[in-house]
């Protein structure tokens, strides 16, 4: 058994030099602090970062030894929307604070019954993929979104606004 590497820091770009290895990843897992990741050529990683962190695909990790893992997205199951009024659609979905992958004619999201519905009632087209899944980020261009439950309250609203 290997003993894990420890990696010391993220970095949000591309790689400074020729990595070494890499991680494939899904949504949920990009998402972590401390966690042992499988590297593609078979080497077990100790990630052991400050604070949680997203990683992006194409971002790297750099170990103690100054090594660059790259971060890639894996393939994973989504819903692909299009739609002749995008914008439109786009607005409910971004209304629900829904992870969204926005392109020029599609978007792309994490399966959710509901919000499929939704999407449907309003005209979408909407059908199953499976294909790496890189959202948009959070406010301001970094971070992430996250679903519209908050786990507390009661009714639609239990206290909550979009005003800020």
């Amino acid at each position: 058994m290997t003993v894990p590497q420890m990696i010391a820091q993220t970095y949000h770009g591309h790689a400074h030099q020729d990595p070494v290895d890499r991680v494939i990843l899904d949504y949920e897992a990009r998402f972590l602090r401390r966690k042992v990741l499988m590297t593609e050529s078979g080497e077990r990683l100790l990630v052991d970062l400050q604070q949680t962190t997203s990683l992006d695909h194409g971002g790297v990790l750099i170990t103690q030894a100054g090594d660059e893992i790259e971060v890639a997205a894996a393939a994973e199951p989504l819903l692909e929307i299009r739609a002749s009024h995008l914008t439109r659609i786009a607005w409910h979905v971004g209304n629900r604070h829904t992870p969204c992958q926005i392109e020029t004619d599609r978007l792309l999201i994490q399966h959710d019954h509901v919000i499929r519905d939704m999407l449907k009632l309003l005209g979408a087209e909407v059908a199953e993929v499976v294909e790496p899944f890189t959202p948009e980020g959070g406010a301001y261009g970094h971070g992430r979104t996250h679903s519209h439950d908050h786990g507390h309250g009661h009714g639609p609203d239990a206290g909550h606004t979009h005003e800020h």
